[in-house]
């Protein structure tokens, strides 16, 4: 089992609408031990059976939190420094 790191780094995706992206986000987060989170909506499901159908067997390695809105996920972190990009 991967034991988290003392200070890790959050990877953030807000609204993710491709699944293999968040995939490939998953798949480095479990290597490196960062964290995952996810902003709803979700254009995607992340339930167990969704997951194994995509082969996305690694997902037990992330350290994944989900949160309803943004303002949640600054609530919980004010203090975070942010590093912010977009495709758009």
């Amino acid at each position: 089992m991967l034991e988290p790191l003392a200070r890790p780094l959050h990877l953030v995706l807000v609204s993710p609408q491709i699944p293999p992206n968040t995939g490939n986000v998953a798949r480095l987060c479990a290597v490196t031990g960062c964290r995952l989170i996810l902003v709803e909506p979700l254009g995607f499901s992340i339930d167990d059976r969704q997951l194994k159908r995509a082969g996305l067997d690694y997902w037990d390695k992330v350290f994944l939190r989900l949160y309803p809105t943004y303002a949640a996920y600054a609530a919980d972190y004010p203090d975070a420094r942010r590093w912010l990009f977009s495709a758009r």
